[in-house]
């Protein structure tokens, strides 16, 4: 009879756990800083309001998953420059209006914590906005006010590529003896006081060191990193250094967490580029089908799903990036900034929004407390953009 009845009492330990786990996490305002899928739009011209078979996001499995707000990528590459960047990021904010407009019912813009608030209660999805790349704003200041009058939350301060006026993380790493300045210059140091009078928060996720100390030393309100690792964990030039999660807690600000398996487990890297060169005649007919490297080597991932999910890293190295920045920074200082649509690959598990309970499940098992997981769910989040819009 034992044998009959511990498997029994093992399940309803299992069910109830899981209970548990929901409870803890649908009860949590979930925030994440950083999802890619406006720009994809564009390209894949996804309709967002319904549910989808690719890709890691839409309103239907948005309102499963309990995610509450959501800060959108404005993005475009560096090709784009004077006279075209500020132009398509607006093409963008056009297209998430529009998605916004088609789904009133699931879906609203907020720019304050109070409006996400109030939102939330309504059972919407309160959509921001996070222009990523500073080669946006074409070196003025007053499109910085525009942008800001359609709703940006924040200004990614450089893409990979650098501004005129601010030095990117790649450009410093790989050329830093050919560049005609690094960090800030003196009207980068005036973009950063306009971004603090307006309330709209600096994003130091992509900028490289020399440019993330002058924006400390410079910035009056708590800066973010939307979407970052730890480097003591995976020495990548995207992920910060110890020094710079420290000066980011005693600024006050907050690092979210990115989910891509690139940042998170350095050893990903060289077996995906094995990867890509093995399906290198596929790869390119896929780039010419999407006119986007990125959006191809997605696809590529999913054509060969089952290869593909052999060199992800466990859910379990994710994880260990949360919990190091909590007990390096704090937990005042930690939240989730997915990158979700924005790459190839993510850790074993995490394979869209409906999986973000999942790190509710694996941090109650290293015992965080619940009001600590509603910190680094959203609480940090509604913290920090208080601190800039002041409401």
């Amino acid at each position: 009879m034992k044998y009959l009845l511990l498997p029994a009492l093992f399940l309803l330990t299992l069910s109830v756990s899981a209970q548990n786990v929901q409870k803890i996490h649908q009860k949590a305002i979930l925030v994440d800083t950083h999802n890619d899928a406006i720009s994809n739009q564009l390209i894949t011209k996804t309709d967002l309001g319904k549910l989808q078979t690719t890709g890691n996001f839409d309103l239907i499995r948005a309102e499963q998953a309990g995610l509450d707000a959501q800060v959108f990528s404005i993005w475009c590459s560096g090709q784009y420059g004077n006279g075209t960047a500020y132009a398509f990021a607006n093409r963008e904010i056009d297209s998430l209006y529009a998605l916004i407009n088609r789904n009133p019912d699931k879906i609203a813009l907020v720019r304050t914590a109070s409006q996400l608030k109030k939102t939330v209660k309504h059972k919407k999805l309160a959509a921001m906005i996070g222009v990523e790349g500073g080669h946006m704003i074409e070196s003025r200041l007053d499109y910085i006010d525009s942008l800001a009058k359609r709703g940006m939350t924040y200004l990614t301060l450089t893409w990979n590529n650098s501004t005129p006026w601010a030095t990117s993380a790649k450009d410093e790493e790989l050329h830093g003896d050919t560049l005609k300045h690094k960090g800030l210059t003196e009207f980068g140091k005036q973009v950063i006081k306009r971004l603090n009078d307006l309330g709209v928060m600096i994003d130091l996720s992509h900028p490289g060191e020399k440019t993330f100390y002058d924006v400390m030393a410079t910035t009056t309100k708590p800066v973010i990193a939307s979407h970052s690792c730890a480097y003591a964990l995976a020495p990548h030039r995207r992920n910060l250094k110890d020094d710079q999660l420290k000066a980011i807690a005693e600024n006050g600000g907050v690092v979210f967490v990115n989910f891509y398996s690139g940042f998170v487990d350095t050893a990903y890297t060289e077996k995906h580029e094995a990867y890509l060169a093995k399906h290198k005649p596929e790869l390119d007919s896929l780039i010419k089908i999407y006119n986007d490297y990125d959006l191809a080597s997605i696809r590529l991932n999913v054509i060969h799903k089952t290869e593909a999910d052999q060199f992800r890293p466990p859910l379990s190295m994710l994880i260990k990036h949360i919990d190091y920045m909590v007990k390096l920074m704090g937990v005042d200082h930690v939240g989730i900034g997915s990158d979700f649509d924005g790459a190839e690959s993510y850790p074993l598990g995490l394979d869209s929004v409906t999986d973000y309970y999942k790190i509710t499940d694996e941090l109650l098992k290293l015992h965080y407390k619940k009001k600590d997981i509603n910190k680094i769910l959203g609480g940090n989040f509604i913290r920090v953009l208080k601190a800039n819009v002041g409401k």
